[in-house]
This record gives structure tokens, sequence and C-alpha cells, in this order.
């Protein structure tokens, strides 16, 4: 039920309490005060991205109890009571998280802009496929089938939720299997950036082969 004023009328706001990356804040908001407006423009918690601002592209993502959710269709009276981490909390202090250090070594970004949100997803991701949770592309869906190895096909089709206008989505790809072998390192975990060098080179090889028979002729 809507809260209501001393004179008997609906109120439009109400003051919440939202746990963000293990601090908590209250503050006064109205009911139609999305999670992104309430990180950004109210508690300056900038990192998390607005895009397209309809829950298209993923740039505005942060955790939810640990899953994801794109904050610009979260009404931040939803969020109450709920362990929220955005960017900002994925660090320990000065030290990277894994999946931050992947994305910087193998230049898992461009511009920048959609990172915040494609390394919450990443996070999600790897806990997602670690605990047996299949994806569109997951060939045996069986429980007793065990968890499916995380490949590229794997990895792009669970992280399809997050645009990257730069396109750096084969950087992305190599950062999220780099983090998700950290994170568990068996064999399962495939190897991204072994398996486009495979895919590279028996197209070179291909190619080569067809250029042969080209010249022979």
């Amino acid at each position: 039920m809507a809260p209501t004023t001393s004179s008997g009328t609906t109120s439009t706001s109400s003051a919440i309490t939202l746990h963000i990356n293990g601090e908590k804040y209250t503050l006064p908001v109205d009911h139609r005060t999305t999670l992104l407006d309430a990180l950004r423009e109210r508690l300056d918690l900038t990192g998390t991205k607005k895009g397209c601002d309809q829950g298209q592209c993923g740039a505005c993502t942060v955790l939810l109890d640990g899953r994801r959710a794109v904050s610009c269709l979260q009404l931040a009276v939803a969020a109450e009571g709920r362990e929220i981490t955005t960017i900002e909390g994925v660090a320990d202090g000065d030290r990277l998280h894994p999946v931050q250090q992947a994305f910087l070594d193998l230049d898992g970004y461009q511009c920048g802009y959609c990172t915040p949100g494609q390394i919450c997803s990443a996070l999600a991701v790897i806990e997602e496929h670690a605990a047996g949770w299949p994806s569109a592309v997951t060939a045996d869906i069986r429980p007793e089938a065990g968890v499916s190895q995380l490949t590229p096909e794997e990895i792009r089709e669970r992280m399809s939720g997050n645009l990257c206008r730069c396109g750096a989505y084969v950087s992305i790809v190599e950062a999220v299997a780099r983090a998700a072998r950290e994170r568990v390192p068996d064999a399962y975990v495939a190897d991204a950036r072994s398996a486009d060098t495979r895919s590279s080179d028996t197209r070179s090889s291909d190619t080569r082969s067809s250029e042969t028979k080209e010249a022979a002729v």
C-alpha cells in the first residue's frame, strides 16, 4: 500500500535505505525514481552508466543479491533491502577483481563507457555457469550432464545483453574466459584465445589452400 500524508492523500515519495557495496544509504526518493538515477544523481555513484535508458544495452548493469539487473528498469524503492553491487564495489580496496584485471590486461574495452556494465555482467555470468545454469547454446541441459564447457560461444550468448559500440567483443570474451579459469580452474573452462586462434588458423589454412589451387590452375 502506498504511504499517505497527514491529510490522507497518497504520497508519491518515500525515505528508503539502500544497501550498496557494503554501505547503507538513506534518502528520500520519488516512487518513480529508477535505481540508476538514484545511484548516479542522488548518491554520486556514477560508475554505473546510462546508455539507452530502455533496458536494451546493458550499460547500467548492477548486481542485486548477486544476480545481474539493468538498473534503468529497476525502481529504487523496489531495491530496498537487497544487496546492491555497483562497479565501485567490485575491487578489494586498491586490488582489482580478477575480472577487472582481465579486462585491463586483454584490452576488453575501448572507450570504456560500457565496461562497468560488462564487468558486472561477467561477474554474474561466471557464477551462473559455475552453478550449472544452462544457456540457450548449452548442448546438454540434463542435470546429470554436469557443468558444460564455458566455450567462447557460451560466453558470447551469456554476455549478449551487454552491447559494446566500439566492438571490443573478441577481447571481452577472452577476458571473461581468463577470469572464469581463475574462479574455477577445472578443465571445462575453455581457452577463448586458443579457440579463436585455432579458428583463425583454420580459416588462414583454408585460404592458403584455395590460393594454392588457384595458382596451380
